[in-house]
């Protein structure tokens, strides 16, 4: 009942909200920065991996540039770019694909913006501790009662849809990953990763910022080095992957049946949808951590933030799509004829990462290779959507005693986690959509009302 219920409230938030939120706030932010994801691509790109370094610089309140980067893509690099890329090409066909690609472009100038905002309005509190995001950049845009409600609206969302729900999914996937590959119960990988968490957690930012920069550097190129292994091998099929994802993006039918209309919605709704969920652009959450940045002008942190659209959405997802279509899409593959038949019951979003690297590595390899990448991707994410909602637990109830709320948060959360493992994903992964979805709204509301501030940032010319 719960599920259906929540099901549908996602059906009509993906399908008629959601792809259009997205889609206007960043089209409305690459017109109005004459396409800043373009002309400042080479400039995000020196200054991320021109002062690139896995043991930076420690910082008395904030972390550096290239930690907030890292803390951005270990909250963005998570399920979303193995068990939602392979949910989203399930559902949809290969063609939601080009759809992901769409919202990551536009995307880049709504995170720039978003990065930029959470810049210009974080605050510095009496004891040195800056923090930033949504909530500030909202009440800015919005003073009096409605903006103290989209703020408290987005801050509750985010809690439940990142710190709670969201945690859930990741500890999830890694828990099914692991017992698929390695045969160790699910329960036992939640008190692992609750003990592993709780440590990093009650170290506070300094500590897990110490942790992503190293981590994610590490965890990105072993997985892109064991995804270029399988293209090289499956090189011929790869003119026809990259067909199959242009033909059937406006002809899904093909592939997953139905009416044209009813698959093309689907297509296009499931590459938002799951978009929204690997590169989190106009989502409103990894703001938090580019608040954090010390830079000059929050141009710089805006072009840096691009950068991890890019490398979660054209690197990362598009190298596991890739593997996934060439392998089990083209000749002989198990999907050949589309998700139809005796492969529904055998093939899922859960295992299909698996499933396409065995089909190269072999399939007890295959297996294991996947579960060791989600299991430092889903727990780089378990990171970051913590801190997220750990600001915004403060915001809501840690003004007097920020300590204790923040130590309150981090136990509820903990039990989160462990319950993910041992959890139906079904019903997970749609509260984790639903919350995720809800989250827009007063994001990008905020975001149509301060094109105006974000313009002016464009190029470096508003000073901290």
């Amino acid at each position: 009942m719960l599920l259906e219920i929540v099901q549908t409230v996602n059906s009509y938030l993906s399908d008629y909200i959601l792809v259009f939120l997205l889609i206007a706030v960043g089209l409305l932010y690459s017109i109005k920065t004459h396409f800043v994801q373009i002309r400042y691509f080479g400039q995000g790109m020196r200054q991320v991996f021109g002062t690139l370094s896995l043991n930076g610089q420690k910082h008395k309140t904030g972390m550096s540039s290239f930690q907030a980067l890292a803390t951005a893509i270990a909250a963005q690099v998570g399920t979303g770019n193995i068990v939602g890329a392979g949910g989203a090409i399930l559902t949809g066909g290969p063609g939601a694909i080009f759809w992901m690609w769409i919202i990551a472009f536009f995307g880049m100038a709504t995170i720039y913006a978003e990065a930029t905002l959470a810049q210009v309005t974080r605050v510095r509190h009496a004891d040195g501790s800056i923090q930033g995001g949504p909530v500030y950049y909202i009440t800015t845009a919005f003073r009096g009662a409605f903006g103290k409600f989209l703020a408290g609206f987005f801050a509750v969302a985010i809690i439940l849809a990142l710190g709670f729900f969201g945690c859930m999914v990741q500890s999830n996937s890694i828990g099914s990953t692991f017992e698929t590959a390695f045969g160790v119960p699910s329960w036992v990988v939640g008190i692992v990763l609750v003990v592993i968490c709780a440590v990093i957690f009650l170290g506070g930012v300094q500590r897990l910022a110490a942790v992503t920069e190293k981590l994610v550097p590490v965890m990105a190129a072993l997985f892109i080095l064991g995804g270029l292994v399988v293209l090289v091998l499956r090189i011929r099929y790869i003119p026809e992957t990259f067909a199959m994802i242009f033909r059937y993006a406006f002809a899904p039918n093909a592939i997953i049946g139905g009416g044209l209309g009813a698959a093309l919605k689907i297509a296009i709704s499931q590459g938002a949808k799951r978009g929204l969920f690997s590169n989190e652009a106009g989502m409103g959450s990894t703001p938090h951590a580019h608040a954090l940045a010390n830079v000059s002008c929050p141009h710089e942190q805006g072009v840096v933030a691009m950068i991890g659209v890019f490398i979660d959405t054209f690197v990362v997802l598009t190298l596991n799509a890739l593997v996934i279509i060439s392998t089990l899409y083209t000749e002989g593959g198990p999907l050949a004829a589309g998700y139809t038949g005796e492969v529904t019951t055998v093939l899922s979003s859960t295992n299909l990462a698996q499933t396409a690297f065995g089909v190269v590595m072999g399939e007890s390899l295959g297996a294991k290779f996947v579960a060791v990448c989600l299991f430092f991707f889903a727990f780089s994410t378990i990171l970051g959507w913590n801190l997220f909602g750990k600001i915004n637990v403060i915001y809501l109830f840690g003004k007097k005693s920020p300590k204790v709320c923040t130590v309150i948060y981090t136990v509820i959360a903990l039990v989160f986690i462990f319950l993910g493992t041992v959890t139906s994903s079904d019903l997970v992964w749609g509260l984790s959509d639903m919350f995720n979805q809800l989250m827009v709204i007063p994001n990008a509301i905020a975001l149509f009302a301060l094109t105006g501030i974000v313009v002016r940032c464009v190029g470096g010319d508003k000073k901290q």
